[in-house]
C-alpha cells in the first residue's frame, strides 16, 4: 500500500510539475509578446522598407516568435507564413494575425490570416499549386548573444531556401558590436553565472558572423545596414521579465536558480535606471541581406 502511495505521489508530483512548466512557458511567451518583441520594431521596418515589402510578397519568417513582425509585413499586404520552435509563442502569433481588423473581410469575414508553423512542419511551408515561391525569408531572432546561437540556423535555412526562387533576398540578424550595444553588460549575466561558459556564455558578436552563417547556407551577400533598437522598459520588474523572455538567461537559470539570476539581472540593470523609474538602453542591430543561389 505504501508502495502504491508513492507511486501515486509521484504521478501528482510530475503532473503539478508538468503544469508549472507549461504555465510558466505560457507567462514566458506572453512576457515575450507584450514586452520584449516590439524592442526589434525598427529593423522589422528597416527591412521591410528596404526591400519594398508590400501587397502580394510572399514572406517566410524563420523563428518568428509571437508574430509581431509577421503583423507589419501583413499590414503591407503581404502574405505571410511562420515557423517557430516555441508553440506557446505559435498560439499568441495566431491570436494577433485573427484579431488584425487590416486581414478581415467584409462583413466581419476573415481572411486569409497566414500560415504558423512548428519548426519540425517546415515542409508543410512548401508553396501549394499555383502560388509562386516565397519573395522574402527572413530570420529577425538576433545571434551574437549566447556562443552557438547561430547553430540551429543552419538547418533551417537549409529547408527554407528551396522554397524561393532565384535571386530571393534571405533576411540574418545580429547584435551589434558590445560597445555600441548598452544591453551587453546584462546579457553577461548568462556567463558569469554558468558553469558552461563555452556552451553558455554571452559572446559579442563578431564583425563577419553573419556573412558565416550565409556562406554555409550558400547565400550571397547582397547588403547590410545597422539600426538602432533601443531597449526601454516601463519598470525594472518590466525590463528583467523582458529580458528572461528571450531564452539567453536559461543556461544561468539552469546552473543556479531563477530568483540568483533575476537578482543579477536586476543590479545590472542599475546603471540604465532613469530618475522616473523607467530603463533605457540603447543598442545598436546588424542585419545582412543574402541572396539565395
Amino acid at each position: 500500500m505504501t508502495r502504491t502511495l508513492g507511486g501515486h505521489h509521484q504521478r501528482l508530483a510530475h503532473a503539478g510539475m508538468t503544469a508549472a512548466v507549461s504555465a510558466d512557458a505560457g507567462t514566458r511567451a506572453r512576457d515575450w509578446a507584450e514586452i520584449q518583441e516590439r524592442m526589434l520594431v525598427p529593423l522589422y521596418e528597416a527591412v521591410y522598407e528596404r526591400l519594398e515589402v508590400r501587397s502580394g510578397t510572399r514572406v517566410l519568417g524563420l523563428g518568428c516568435g509571437s508574430g509581431l513582425a509577421l503583423l507589419l509585413a501583413a499590414a503591407r499586404g503581404a502574405r505571410v507564413t511562420g515557423v517557430d520552435s516555441d508553440r506557446e509563442r505559435l498560439a499568441l502569433a495566431r491570436e494577433r494575425l485573427r484579431a488584425d481588423p487590416a486581414r478581415s473581410g467584409r462583413a466581419g469575414r476573415a481572411a486569409d490570416t497566414g500560415t504558423l508553423l512548428p519548426v519540425d512542419r517546415m515542409a508543410d511551408a512548401t508553396p501549394g499549386p499555383g502560388r509562386s515561391p516565397y519573395d522574402l525569408i527572413t530570420a529577425f531572432q538576433p545571434i551574437g548573444s549566447v556562443a552557438g546561437d547561430a547553430k540551429g540556423l543552419g538547418p533551417a535555412l537549409d529547408e527554407a531556401i528551396p522554397l524561393a526562387g532565384r535571386g530571393t533576398p534571405v533576411v540574418l540578424a545580429g547584435w551589434g558590436p558590445p560597445e555600441r550595444c548598452a544591453t551587453d553588460g546584462v546579457l553577461r549575466v548568462a556567463g558569469r553565472l554558468s558553469d558552461r561558459p563555452r556552451k553558455g556564455a554571452r559572446r559579442p558578436g563578431h564583425r563577419d558572423d553573419l556573412e558565416e552563417v550565409a556562406a554555409r547556407a550558400g547565400l550571397k551577400p547582397d547588403g547590410s545596414g545597422r539600426v538602432a533598437c533601443p531597449f526601454g522598459y516601463a519598470d525594472q520588474e518590466s525590463a528583467v521579465r523582458g529580458l528572461l523572455s528571450t531564452g539567453v538567461f536559461d543556461g544561468a537559470i539552469r546552473t543556479t536558480n531563477r530568483r540568483l539570476v533575476e537578482k543579477e539581472i536586476g543590479e545590472a540593470l542599475h546603471p540604465h535606471l532613469r530618475r522616473d523609474g523607467t530603463v533605457w538602453m540603447p543598442n545598436v542591430f546588424r542585419y545582412l541581406i543574402a541572396r539565395t543561389p
